[in-house]
């Protein structure tokens, strides 16, 4: 979220000349990359970044000691990228329905550029980034390919419960694999209902 919000804030109020529509719609396809990728293709060049010869495995190393590839730092660096999608567009969508009237009338009031983020900006801006959050945060528990190629299977470090699942039906303990599936259809369902719910009750309201 901390650096989906700049990124979505840009992307919504960036100009409109030639340049700027080029370089954004750039952006705007890398950021949506991950729709469209197979997880295990995302996850392979990602298992390259995070190893110890790749720059950012290398970096990482030299700043914690410790390897970024099959470790619980790297399955979360991995899977808020591979969710950065389901995160930055629902917040470029409630940047851009904030008319450029509203946030005049902020500078009018003498409010500086913080003061409209906090004053304006956030509080018009909370459903959007509250459904942003929340649908990241469940793409992310029901993630596998991208978890498994970068994190592998490794018990009370990196295996996540949709690796459990796959585990259980390997070993064919259905009834496991039953119960840990219902636990995430039951979470899933009750996270989009108040989602759904929230952006109801917003154009009831509006």
């Amino acid at each position: 979220m901390i650096l989906g919000i700049p990124l979505a804030w840009w992307l919504a109020r960036k100009s409109n000349n030639s340049f700027a529509n080029n370089s954004k719609s750039f952006i705007e396809a890398i950021v949506a990359l991950p729709l469209v990728l197979p997880p295990t293709v995302l996850g392979f060049y990602l298992l390259i970044l995070f190893s110890p010869d790749g720059w950012l495995g290398a970096s990482w190393i030299k700043l914690t000691g410790s390897t970024l590839a099959f470790s619980f730092s790297g399955l979360v660096i991995g899977s808020l990228i591979y969710s950065l999608p389901f995160v930055i567009q629902p917040m470029q969508a409630t940047f851009s329905s904030i008319s450029e009237e509203i946030l005049e009338m902020g500078q009018s009031l003498g409010l500086n550029k913080w003061q409209r983020i906090i004053r304006v900006i956030l509080p018009l801006s909370k459903t959007g980034l509250i459904s942003a959050f929340s649908l990241g945060f469940a793409h992310t528990l029901g993630e596998f390919g991208v978890v498994l190629m970068i994190g592998g299977n490794i018990p009370n470090e990196t295996r996540v419960v949709s690796i459990a699942i796959y585990d259980h039906v390997e070993t064919l303990q259905f009834q496991n694999a039953h119960q840990l599936s219902i636990i995430l259809i039951v979470f899933s369902l009750a996270l989009l209902t108040l989602l759904y719910r929230s952006k109801n009750n917003r154009v009831g309201f509006s």
